[in-house]
């Protein structure tokens, strides 16, 4: 087969890990028969799922904040209004 970009060069046919491609050896275009593309994806993307998996295996979790602190150990005075507020058992036992 022919180069669809040259016209005049043909095509090298070589075999990548079990997908079939068609290069052109002066334009090094490439071109792929119905289904390789895929091949590719499905590929490339079960090696993302693994390395992002042994990723997130390896790094610690974050602490999780303390309450009524913000990350960093800031007071975090957003919900306080400012007065004492009753506690739980004074609302429930007045």
């Amino acid at each position: 087969m022919k180069c669809p970009t040259c016209t005049e060069t043909a095509l090298v046919m070589s075999d990548r890990q079990g997908v079939e491609i068609d290069y052109c050896p002066k334009c090094r275009g490439v071109w792929l028969d119905r289904g390789e593309l895929d091949k590719i994806i499905q590929r490339a993307s079960a090696e993302l799922a693994s390395a992002a998996r042994a990723s997130a295996a390896q790094q610690p979790l974050p602490a999780a904040p303390v309450a009524g602190y913000r990350q960093g150990g800031q007071r975090d005075d957003r919900h306080h209004s400012g007065h004492n507020r009753k506690s739980i058992w004074k609302e429930l036992f007045d």
